[in-house]
């Protein structure tokens, strides 16, 4: 069974899924954020993904995960997200080999998964950032209450997010919807207080960027 728990890192969360006992598909969908993953004895990076990331569930293998919040972790890895977007790379390709050997002895020892982000200096703006557009802003109006330009958030935006602020803006008004859908709301209500068009709307983003139904996804009809 899936578990998580809040990290020690601040807005990051450690998650486990146990090993798989057969074959199959795992649908990750895009959140905006970004893992280090523990599994078959590597360190992988999962990079930000623009659309939902279907994985082949491995039998026998299971997973920890530390998720970092939205842009926190290419400042760590010294890698400009989007050059991670849609991809898993092991950690190896990124830092030098000898030192991913001993963070992963270090895990075969015992000790968690957070030990890895000791160096991690959340940027305030990139929070501040992703905390606006999770807030719904548009971007000229995140832009401005960042004092930044339009084309400079934007380059801000694919360095520490991985894509531009719309589709992030998108990624995270998608997730917030699903949310709602889940805790009850009914669809139409949930296109409206979020700002989609109709309920059509919606269900029209939630397909481009889950690649399945809104209904699919939640288990129910949009009506209670």
């Amino acid at each position: 069974m899936y578990r998580e728990r809040p990290s020690v890192i601040p807005g990051a969360v450690v998650w486990q899924t146990p090993p798989a006992s057969g074959e199959g598909e795992r649908r990750i969908l895009p959140d905006g954020c970004m893992d280090l993953l523990w599994t078959s004895g590597r360190l992988v990076v999962a990079g930000p993904d623009s659309v939902a990331y279907v994985t082949r569930v491995v039998p026998g293998a299971g997973y920890t995960g530390l998720r970092f919040a939205p842009g926190d972790l290419p400042g760590l890895l010294g890698v400009p997200a989007c050059e991670l977007r849609d991809r898993r790379v092991p950690l190896d390709q990124i830092w030098p080999a000898g030192r991913v050997r001993a963070l992963e002895n270090r895990l075969f020892r015992g000790a968690g998964i957070e030990a890895l982000a000791d160096g991690l200096r959340p940027d305030p703006m990139v929070r501040a950032a992703a905390e606006l557009l999770g807030d719904g802003r548009g971007v000229a109006a995140a832009a401005g209450l960042l004092d930044l330009g339009e084309r400079r958030f934007h380059r801000l935006c694919l360095r520490v997010f991985g894509y531009g602020p719309k589709t992030l803006g998108r990624i995270l008004r998608m997730n917030r919807a699903l949310e709602k859908a889940r805790n009850g709301q009914p669809f139409a209500r949930v296109a409206h207080d979020e700002g989609y068009a109709d309920q059509a709307h919606l269900a029209r983003e939630v397909k481009a960027l889950a690649g399945v139904t809104l209904t699919a996804l939640v288990g129910r009809t949009g009506r209670r």
